[in-house]
């Protein structure tokens, strides 16, 4: 267990010394630890690069073992703390924007009202970065948008379908998909990125990137100045303060509610999931 520790510290830290630090033991009982699980193994995790010592591309699966054996360990070490110490739980919940904000507010206000016994922390960032936190154990519970490619360690199950369309600067005239954009998009590592992309591929609309932003409030306003299309969710793009001009009805994107799986969950977890998976799909 300490070796797989270990192995997860060195990818997460720039130096060993600093991985070693987090683990609490010296570089060299580290090196030394990282050595007998190869050994154990049978696989050469580690080659040089320059004078230091990186992971192989081929030490990916043995990482992605570590990763969950170390994050389900440290659930179990995490509840039976709370359980020995009479505490009734906390909850670590990530959102995007959209399901935070537009979605799932009710249902937050109601769980911090009625369960004041818990403390809810609540984190707001894009699908990709709050999917490698759950993973990492930094969060237990995720609404994002679908991955396109399951992850090893990770249930989901739908929650809700959102419409995305494409948006205009005010006063254009959308004509031909050929004549589309320029384009002020979500990053190109997104999964919403990833999903629009291939649309517009479809639709015969050329991809020309004027702006990229996390932010669909920045999308919106780059819109509204004039600097490029968009494509948001109905829910984000036609609100009171802006004109923009609402064009096809684009895609449809399915957020879910993710976990990791074979987890011992904290009864509050399962509490706010089971929640959030009761609001009634939009029309």
């Amino acid at each position: 267990m300490r070796q797989l520790e270990y192995l997860v510290a060195i990818d997460e830290a720039p130096t060993w010394a600093l991985a070693a630090q987090r683990v609490g033991v010296s570089p060299s009982a580290l090196s030394q630890g990282l050595a007998e699980l190869e050994r154990r193994i049978g696989v050469d995790l580690f080659e040089s690069a320059g004078r230091r010592r990186v992971l192989r591309a081929t030490a990916t699966p043995v990482l992605d073992h570590a990763r969950q054996v170390v994050t389900l360990t440290t659930d179990l070490t995490r509840w039976s703390t709370r359980l020995r110490g009479g505490e009734t739980g906390s909850v670590r919940l990530g959102m995007i924007d959209v399901a935070a904000v537009v979605h799932f507010p009710d249902v937050l206000r109601s769980f911090r009202s009625e369960r004041t016994d818990v403390e809810l922390m609540l984190s707001v960032a894009p699908s990709r970065a709050l999917l490698e936190d759950l993973t990492s154990g930094r969060l237990d519970l995720v609404v994002c948008v679908e991955s396109p490619e399951p992850l090893a360690g990770i249930e989901t199950v739908s929650l809700l379908s959102e419409t995305l369309a494409v948006y205009a600067p005010p006063g254009t005239v959308v004509g031909a998909p050929a004549t589309w954009g320029p384009w002020v998009l979500f990053p190109s590592d997104s999964h919403t990125r990833r999903a629009v992309g291939e649309r517009l591929a479809e639709r015969g609309a050329p991809l020309d990137i004027a702006a990229e932003s996390h932010q669909p409030d920045v999308l919106r306003e780059m819109v509204q100045l004039g600097i490029g299309w968009t494509v948001l969710p109905r829910t984000q793009g036609e609100v009171a303060q802006t004109d923009l001009v609402l064009g096809e009805k684009l895609l449809k994107r399915k957020l879910v509610l993710a976990r990791r799986a074979k987890s011992v969950h904290d009864p509050a977890a399962d509490d706010l999931a089971a929640r959030l998976r009761r609001r009634p799909e939009p029309a």
